[in-house]
């Protein structure tokens, strides 16, 4: 029998959810066939798969030791702790993302990943030690693909990874980038709906002008901000998040981004010398719950210097 007590950064998920995480060997129907089995009690009392956990709860096992690992967690020493922040208090990390990092591990599965740096660099600064915790780990709130640079945000904790979740799927957490584009676009300002599907064999991601099942809504906001000759730096906002929105939306106007060798035109890309796209999320505002416990954060806003790329294209944005 094995015993877990509900931390703090346990409670407030489903119990199915919290045993999947804490005990990975019995995730799936193995799980639900030891809850039908009265053999995972909460608190003394048959576990039901949807309640919510409370801190202090007691949830019991009454399961072979073998499906519990007892190995050390990984203590990433292999990985660089080396994180260029930009905000960091006792509940979020705002993270700069450089071009060429991949935010968690993909099919070459490497370790170097921008998750694996901030837990690394939380485990060196005494912040965070995986032994101590059950079932949360240090998470990243949004996403950015691997060539593209900018802001990425941090949950230091449960509560916090929650708070930050709903304001993204509020559209509550305010995003801005830029980008420079061939072209420019025949207005100075725009919206752009689209509805976008990813074909995952091809990871592609194709516009269809009407809904059809599969496909999803896409908004773009842009406006031009600067042009030199053949280019043009765009700020966007975006007011559903899909993959390679940004790049596919620009592209769909007929001003791909500079450097994007899927969705641009590589002739021009050469000519430029561009390995990565010149893509940044530059920009975060937080219009989240004044009450909450990120409450200190409603209307802040917090943004990086100019992309080198803003630089060298235009001489900066201004």
């Amino acid at each position: 029998m094995r015993e877990f007590i509900i931390g703090k950064n346990d409670a407030g998920q489903r119990a199915d959810r919290f045993i999947a995480k804490a005990v990975p060997a019995i995730a799936g129907g193995k799980m639900y066939k030891f809850l039908r089995e009265k053999k995972i009690k909460l608190n003394g009392k048959r576990c039901e798969i949807s309640t919510r956990l409370s801190e202090g709860d007691s949830l019991r096992m009454y399961i072979s030791d073998e499906y519990f690992s007892d190995a050390p967690k990984d203590s990433l020493e292999d990985v660089p702790a080396s994180v260029d922040v930009v905000f960091e208090d006792e509940n979020i990390l705002l993270a700069y993302k450089p071009q060429g990092l991949v935010v968690h591990e993909d099919n070459e599965n490497s370790r170097n990943t921008l998750i694996n740096r901030i837990t690394a660099y939380l485990i060196k600064k005494g912040e965070y030690d995986p032994s101590e915790e059950q079932s949360f780990a240090p998470a990243l709130c949004n996403r950015l693909d691997r060539n593209t640079e900018g802001i990425v945000v941090c949950a230091k904790n449960a509560e916090s990874l929650r708070i930050i979740n709903e304001a993204i799927r509020s559209h509550k957490l305010k995003k801005k980038y830029l980008c420079a584009v061939v072209g420019c676009p025949r207005e100075r300002s725009g919206r752009i709906e689209t509805y976008l599907e990813k074909v995952e064999a091809e990871n592609t991601v194709y516009v269809r002008k009407t809904r059809t099942p599969g496909p999803k809504t896409a908004i773009t906001h842009y406006r031009v901000i600067k042009t030199a000759g053949e280019l043009s730096l765009l700020e966007v906002e975006l007011e559903t998040g899909r993959t390679h929105q940004i790049r596919v939306h620009t592209a769909y106007i007929g001003c791909p981004i500079l450097g994007d060798g899927k969705y641009g035109r590589n002739e021009i890309n050469r000519r430029y010398r561009m390995k990565y796209q010149a893509l940044c999320a530059y920009s975060l505002t937080f219009e989240t719950d004044p009450c909450g416990l990120l409450g200190y954060l409603s209307g802040r806003t917090f943004s990086i210097s100019e992309p080198e790329f803003v630089k060298k294209l235009f001489g900066g944005a201004n």
